[in-house]
């Protein structure tokens, strides 16, 4: 299995464009200009990758007010390895069913709760596993989740979660609320070439930045040479217009051989 993890705290990249590829997923990361005022990062990943059970499973996190919630949600989830990895190694249907009460657990845990009361500030969380011709996700806050299909393009279909706005895990905590607030789905992979992106908003928010619009990503991979160029291209261009806002981006290709569904009548 290889294994990744970082928090904007241990490394800034202010100034710094650094691409990273952990097996197949690319990593990239920017933490923003100096001369738009940025001198801290508070963005954070995890990135597990098992070739042999055929999964991949990410954690994208973007804090404010410090780093300290990232750090928090990373050693968490870091501590809770072999469970997650025994989930992921169930049958697919056990697999998914699991991973929806385990990460609720996780973050309703009252030691958890007990330390995010003492730390300063809160984190955005996007959890993403891909196994076999499935993705899920578990989403709090405004991380951002594309899936890039040929036959979900012509649809106008990219995002597949839903970002929320005043939504986070830490100081302020939905798992705090009587009636905890985050949202979660399931996807099926079309058959042939399907690229999961993650992104936190420094990308999208730029400052004269057209990439909130989802065909704008997909054009710069279709126009680069490599995927690891397409992520390097994106960070390349909003460091040209000054984005002072860290982005971290997290992006990998599952290619599907079994036919996906149809409708009935075709």
């Amino acid at each position: 299995m290889y294994k990744f993890s970082w928090v904007g705290s241990e490394n800034h990249f202010v100034d710094i464009l650094h691409i990273e590829q952990v097996n197949n997923l690319t990593i990239g990361r920017f933490g923003g200009n100096s001369s738009a005022g940025q001198y801290k990062n508070e963005d954070g990943c995890i990135v597990w990758s098992d070739e042999e059970q055929d999964w991949e499973f990410v954690v994208l996190l973007d804090a404010h007010n410090s780093a300290e919630s990232a750090e928090l949600v990373i050693n968490t989830i870091t501590e809770e390895e072999q469970n997650l990895t025994t989930i992921f190694n169930m049958p697919l249907r056990d697999s998914f069913n699991q991973m929806d009460k385990y990460i609720v657990h996780i973050f309703q845990n009252p030691l958890f709760l007990a330390s995010c009361r003492e730390i300063q500030g809160e984190t955005a969380c996007l959890i993403v596993l891909r196994k076999d011709k499935y993705v899920w996700w578990f989403s709090v806050g405004d991380c951002i989740l594309h899936l890039f299909h040929p036959e979900l393009a012509k649809m106008d279909q990219y995002l597949l979660n839903q970002r929320n706005f005043y939504e986070w895990i830490g100081q302020v905590n939905t798992f705090e609320l009587d009636v905890p607030c985050y949202s979660t789905g399931r996807r099926e992979l079309r058959k042939g070439k399907n690229h999961l992106f993650l992104t936190t908003d420094g990308l999208t928010e730029c400052p004269d930045g057209n990439f909130h619009n989802a065909t704008e990503i997909m054009k710069v991979f279709d126009n680069a040479k490599s995927h690891q160029d397409s992520v390097q291209n994106l960070l390349k261009e909003i460091e040209k217009k000054g984005v002072r806002d860290s982005t971290t981006i997290i992006s990998w290709i599952v290619n599907v051989e079994r036919n996906a569904s149809e409708p009935s009548d075709l």
